[in-house]
């Protein structure tokens, strides 16, 4: 019998195991029952694709997505592998040859949605056939908290009490310890063995820009750092999708859209389109993105606030999952926060909902604000012990911002709030303090009250930021029966009085990334051969063109760059490059020595 690092070698074409790798799937493949928290692009496919192949039976992967089983099922073949998929997506005579094939023992996966397992055909066909695994995929969405609740999902403890013998592994990137205890509870998963890894992903750079012109500032930042890639750009609103993507098309760029407003083809057609082509730019809802596999997606850019750090977590680790530099960037103002604070106030939800929402949000509103290192403050955030200092790689580490005692502005803020009779929102706040003779202030005589103009030093701009953040510390409550009108709270007395000074983050112009982040790869394949990288793209996307799959399923830009630097000129030393096992190497190898032998 192959052992898993010889499958991994010889099948995956990997030549180590990465982090838990090894002991999740020696536990799994020994019959034991597991939790598996691992960061996106951590390899966790393979901590249930290798003990499948190790025990007898087949496999059986409880999925959310039709496209992610499709890819990575389009990814076994590829390497070999018996797998196959039973979603809608099937005809009703596909649907019966696949449960025929099932029956008689010719797949060593069967991907499957929630909703399909649980019916009693279903389950009554798992009766007639030996199984080797039950795989929980995203099962974050097991929790009723979760950030992509499924209520199919609560009901898979249903595997437990029907194959009790049969190991079961639960595998999500995204679990605070609460949805972590959820999970836990809902799937029987009381005597797993929990494997938590790391939750850093040191490639991302994180950088928070103070919201001035959304659209325009995103413009520039793809201009100057990723022109021709990949990339995702969340927005809050399906109306905000489409606009957002028609003027990042006006601008030259190739922008395509997705939300649930969109017919079911229509967004079929976009998800393929950014799956199959290069350097497409997905502007979408978090509708999109939940298992989404495409590892070249180079940055995630937030137009909106994320509801919560579970959520932009989820969303950033979409970029770089090659393990190549990636950014996360996102605008954020005042308006995000009064926008949240009210979706959360208006929800119908019970109120116990609402204070575990507000206090997610909480939490992603202190990232936000942080004054110490980003990526410190995510990883505390999911229970996660790191050694204080500097990450080095997002913004707060690379241009450290200034704090400074803004008790007095911050009292002629609360003051304003007072005297206008705590009815109005920041920007006539503003106007007030400023000194602005408004139609709508001599509409309400606040030119006559006594903190007119008494702010006019400083700008707009930094006045925004005051109340943004004062607002986060819980000095001013917006009030979301009144539109956004911002109110005193039970802190603000201790400032007014005196008895309380308040130390903000100075507004500073935002620094780029450093150049190595931004063209590290670039820049080593420039030294190693440009055309070389090129040829070997333009090989790689005729042949996923003739196979009907993305690009990265023939090979990933890791792989390339791989082939780039190293240049192998035989059949020995090609084996040795990752991410080439035994099958690909049989396909593919003359083609690629053909290519590389001529450079």
């Amino acid at each position: 019998m192959p052992s898993a690092l010889d499958i991994l070698k010889e099948i995956f074409g990997y030549p180590d195991f990465r982090g838990q790798q090894a002991e999740v799937i020696s536990h799994l493949a020994s019959g034991g029952d597991c939790l598996v928290l691992m960061p996106t692009g951590g390899g966790k496919s393979l901590c249930y694709q290798i003990p499948a192949l190790l025990r007898d039976g087949v496999a059986i992967v409880v999925s959310p997505l039709i496209a992610l089983m499709q890819n990575q099922v389009a990814a076994l073949h590829e390497i070999g592998v018996r797998a196959a998929v039973l979603n809608s997506s099937l005809s009703p005579q596909d649907i019966v040859v696949v449960e025929q094939r099932l029956v008689a023992g010719d797949y060593d996966l069967l991907y499957v949605a929630p909703e399909r397992l649980l019916t009693a055909r279903f389950l009554n066909l798992l009766g007639r056939m030996e199984i080797a695994l039950f795989a929980i995929d995203e099962a974050h969405c097991v929790s009723q908290w979760g950030h992509d609740f499924r209520p199919e999902y609560i009901q898979l403890s249903l595997l437990h009490v029907r194959f009790p013998r049969v190991p079961r592994i639960a595998l999500t990137a995204t679990a605070d310890m609460d949805t972590r205890k959820e999970i836990i509870k809902r799937l029987g998963l009381n005597a797993a063995k929990i494997f938590v890894s790391s939750f850093d992903r040191p490639n991302i750079h994180y950088q928070i820009v103070d919201k001035t012109n959304g659209r325009a500032q995103l413009l520039d930042f793809i201009k100057a750092q990723h022109r021709d890639d990949a990339g995702i750009v969340y927005c809050l609103s399906r109306k905000k999708v489409d606009e957002t993507a028609a003027w990042l098309v006006n601008h030259g760029l190739r922008a395509i859209a997705y939300h649930a407003g969109m017919s079911p083809q229509a967004r079929n057609r976009n998800q393929e389109k950014f799956l199959r082509e290069e350097g497409i730019i997905m502007v979408a809802t978090v509708a999109f993105g939940m298992g989404i596999d495409k590892p070249d997606v180079r940055f995630v850019a937030h137009l909106d606030l994320p509801r919560s750090i579970e959520g932009y977590y989820q969303e950033t680790g979409r970029a770089g999952r090659d393990g190549r530099t990636a950014n996360a960037w996102m605008v954020y103002g005042f308006g995000d926060v009064v926008q949240q604070r009210r979706m959360i106030d208006e929800s119908e939800a019970q109120l116990e909902f609402k204070q575990i929402a507000a206090r997610k949000l909480e939490a992603m509103l202190s990232l936000c604000e942080t004054t110490t290192c980003r990526r410190s403050r995510m990883l505390s955030y999911f229970g996660e012990t790191v050694a204080a200092g500097s990450c080095g790689n997002c913004d707060v580490c690379l241009n450290p911002p200034q704090v400074w005692d803004a008790t007095i502005e911050v009292q002629k803020a609360l003051s304003c709030v007072y005297r206008t009779g705590q009815n109005f929102g920041a920007g006539h706040l503003i106007d007030v303090l400023r000194g602005n003779r408004t139609e709508r202030i001599q509409q309400w005589h606040h030119d006559k009250i006594s903190t007119f103009g008494i702010g006019k030093d400083l700008s707009e701009a930094t006045w925004r930021a005051i109340f943004r953040q004062i607002t986060v510390l819980d000095l001013l409550a917006v009030d979301s029966e009144s539109y956004g009108a911002l109110r005193l709270t039970e802190c603000s007395r201790a400032v007014l009085k005196g008895h309380k000074r308040v130390h903000l983050r100075l507004q500073r112009k935002p620094v780029k990334a450093s150049q190595k982040h931004q063209n590290g790869d670039r820049t080593q394949l420039a030294c190693a051969g440009h055309s070389l990288w090129e040829q070997l793209r333009v090989w790689r996307a005729k042949t996923a063109k003739e196979h009907g799959v993305p690009a990265y399923v023939i090979f990933h830009d890791a792989t390339l760059q791989e082939l780039v630097q190293l240049c192998p000129k035989t059949e020995d030393e090609l084996r040795r490059v990752p991410g080439i096992g035994g099958r690909k190497l049989d396909k593919y190898g003359n083609h690629l020595l053909a290519i590389l032998r001529d450079n």
